[in-house]
């Protein structure tokens, strides 16, 4: 159901707008019982709590749906035991990124498993669309082959940056900057039908 982390974000929106303003409705129903001059009849409970328990079986059913249908949960679970279309290594020692070339081109669809090794610290290996938001990141432990595999179900060109602080010469001391970002890391390039979509990215249709 959902291709992209953008999809499942904008689901995530809403559902769970929708949640906060129920959840909101329980206090106003509290406050406006609590000031009312005639008392509140025992019945009155029935449907009060019959509210609560359809919010909490809401809430939970809303987290095993998005469970269910989040395909990169399955898939990165069962990583050993499914074939890439590609694979890449990638060391990270001393702050600086060891790529296998000087942009990582995939093709739209395709399952990508990337393997990281550290020889010194944790690190963080996220991918980044241009405008900011995260496709993916993993934890790179060291003296650790970290795997992750991945369908890019979105195409364009991804940067790369560490995704977790691990000291501050990460940053350059004067500007702040990233030492270990990477523009266009990664290049996923798209399928014959494609449609841009409100992210800059292209979906395949």
């Amino acid at each position: 159901m959902f291709q992209t982390s953008l999809e499942l974000l904008k689901f995530h929106n809403v559902a769970y707008t929708i949640y906060a303003l129920l959840i909101i409705s329980i206090i106003a129903w509290f406050g406006i019982n609590l000031v009312r001059k005639e008392k509140v009849k025992s019945i009155v409970r029935i449907p009060f709590y019959g509210y609560i328990a359809f919010l909490v079986a809401g809430g939970v059913g809303h987290h095993i749906f998005t469970y269910n249908t989040i395909p990169w949960v399955e898939q990165d679970i069962k990583r050993h035991d499914i074939k890439a279309d590609k694979s890449f290594q990638i060391e990270v020692n001393n702050h600086q990124w060891k790529l296998p070339s000087q942009t990582m081109v995939i093709n739209q669809g395709e399952k990508v498993k990337f393997h990281v090794k550290s020889d010194d610290l944790t690190y963080g290996f996220g991918l980044f669309r241009k405008d900011g938001t995260m496709a993916f990141q993993m934890q790179v432990v060291p003296k650790h082959d970290n795997m992750i595999l991945w369908t890019f179900n979105e195409c364009g060109h991804f940067d790369l940056t560490s995704t977790e602080y691990s000291g501050p010469r990460q940053y350059d001391e004067k500007t702040g900057k990233d030492l270990m970002f990477v523009k266009d890391a990664v290049e996923v390039k798209c399928n014959d039908k494609i449609a841009m979509n409100d992210k800059g990215v292209k979906h395949a249709e």
